[in-house]
C-alpha cells in the first residue's frame, strides 16, 4: 500500500536539510500558489524556515541558470523548480517546456544534486490552476525524500 508519509528512503523527514527554490514569475498567480504549497509542505516534513532559500527569475526558461548558481553555491540537500508554462497558440510552448526541463534535468545530473521539478506544463489556465496545490506539495516531497536518499547512499559507501 502507498503510505504518502514514507519515501524509499524510509519517513519523509526534513530536520537539517538545506532546500533551494527556483520560482519564475511568469503566470505569477499559479506560480504563488506553487511556492505556497510547497514552503508549507517542506515546513511540515520538519524542514526549517531559515533552511529555505528562496529566490525568483522572470521565467521558466531562467529556472536552470539560477538552479546552477544555487548548485554552483553549495550547501543545499536538494532544490526545487517551480514554474508555469500554458500552451498558447504558438511552438513558444514547446520550446520553453522542452528547454526548461532539459536544463532542470542538466542542473542536476551535473551538480548531482536532488531538484523537483514542478514547472507545470498545461494546455489552459484551468488546468494549471487544478494543480498548483498538488504539485506544490509534491515537489517538497520529492525534494525531501531524494536528498534523504542521496544521504543514504553516501553514507553506505
Amino acid at each position: 500500500m502507498f503510505d504518502a508519509n514514507k519515501g524509499a528512503a524510509g519517513p519523509l523527514d526534513g530536520q537539517g536539510l538545506r532546500i533551494g527554490i527556483v520560482q519564475a514569475r511568469f503566470n505569477e498567480d499559479i506560480t504563488h500558489a506553487l511556492a505556497s504549497a510547497c514552503i508549507a509542505e517542506l515546513k511540515a516534513l520538519g524542514v526549517a524556515s531559515e533552511r529555505i532559500h528562496h529566490v525568483h527569475v522572470p521565467g521558466a526558461l531562467e529556472v536552470p541558470v539560477a538552479l546552477q548558481a544555487l548548485a554552483l553555491r553549495g550547501g543545499y540537500d536538494a532544490l526545487i523548480a517551480l514554474g508555469c508554462i500554458i500552451r498558447g497558440e504558438t511552438y513558444h510552448f514547446e520550446l520553453v517546456a522542452n528547454e526548461s526541463g532539459a536544463g532542470v534535468t542538466r542542473v542536476g545530473l551535473d551538480h548531482r544534486l536532488p531538484i523537483a521539478n514542478a514547472i507545470l506544463t498545461t494546455e489552459n489556465l484551468e488546468q494549471a490552476v487544478a494543480r498548483q496545490t498538488e504539485k506544490g506539495r509534491d515537489a517538497a516531497r520529492v525534494a525531501v525524500e531524494m536528498a534523504q536518499l542521496l544521504a543514504q547512499t553516501k553514507a553506505a559507501r
